[in-house]
């Protein structure tokens, strides 16, 4: 049985985010139209803050520890059509609008997704994904 402090996480209807020891939460964005997994990133209490003020993905960034507004360099803007999160409020699925390109990989690439691992003597091996 649930305790009534799950049945409020889970079921209840106040947003609070549960974030990792490192003080990050998981957010993977996907183009709110065809459903196509752009990227994951990790969000701060401070990059979630700025992103429900200002309807624009803000994301922290583990390499370089700092905030980033993602499309500031890239021209790549994501536009928030509609924040999502978990049962247990600890990642966060991020339905959006992407400018620029369309894109959302650092790389030029329309999916950050567009490897595939397989098998392989050896070990595994990365393939390219036709068309991305």
């Amino acid at each position: 049985m649930a305790s009534a402090a799950a049945d409020d996480i889970e079921e209840g209807s106040a947003f609070t985010p549960r974030f990792s020891a490192d003080g990050l939460i998981a957010c993977v964005a996907v183009d709110a139209e065809s459903g196509e997994v752009l990227m994951l990133a990790y969000m701060n209490a401070e990059a979630l803050d700025k992103t429900l003020a200002t309807g624009v993905m803000h994301y922290w960034s583990r390499s370089r520890q700092k905030l980033w507004r993602k499309g500031d360099v890239s021209g790549q803007v994501q536009t928030v059509v509609e924040l999502r999160v978990d049962c247990d409020q600890d990642a966060l699925l991020a339905r959006v609008s992407a400018g620029g390109d369309g894109g959302a990989c650092h790389t030029g690439r329309r999916s950050c997704f567009y490897r595939r691992v397989e098998s392989a003597a050896g070990g595994a091996r990365l393939t390219p994904i036709e068309g991305m």
